[in-house]
């Protein structure tokens, strides 16, 4: 089992910034990649960014590109979300989360195993 527990969420205004972290404990050597995922009340959750431990690029959607980053620290088994220039749309609860991913020719294959219970993002206009 791996256990994921997410902080640095809070309120904030347009504009602003936020650092989210993920702490990774337990059976991690079963996982090769994390994520965050958000989720808005009435929506659909939504993959924000994925890293893998191969170091290949990260993924990023495509509403977060160029405003979000996702890095990890090895030594610490945590992950973290920059969030800049947030957004009120931005607005959600961000969950971690770890599992095994693959990449057979062009396509990714991720399983995820793992999540965090969440960490709520609230951003005011």
């Amino acid at each position: 089992q791996v256990q994921l527990v997410e902080s640095g969420g809070g309120s904030v205004q347009a504009g602003g910034s936020l650092r989210l972290s993920c702490a990774a404990s337990g059976a991690t050597y079963n996982t090769n990649c994390m994520g965050w995922f958000r989720q808005a009340p009435g929506k659909e959750r939504e993959g924000v960014a994925y890293i893998y431990a191969d170091g290949g690029s990260p993924y990023y959607a495509d509403s977060v590109k160029d405003r979000f980053i996702i890095s990890q620290d090895n030594l610490k088994n945590t992950v973290y979300l920059q969030m800049n220039s947030l957004r009120p749309e931005d607005t959600a609860m961000y969950y971690c989360a770890a599992g095994l991913c693959s990449r057979v020719g062009g396509s990714w294959y991720r399983d995820w195993d793992y999540w965090g219970q969440g960490t709520q993002v609230t951003v005011s206009s």
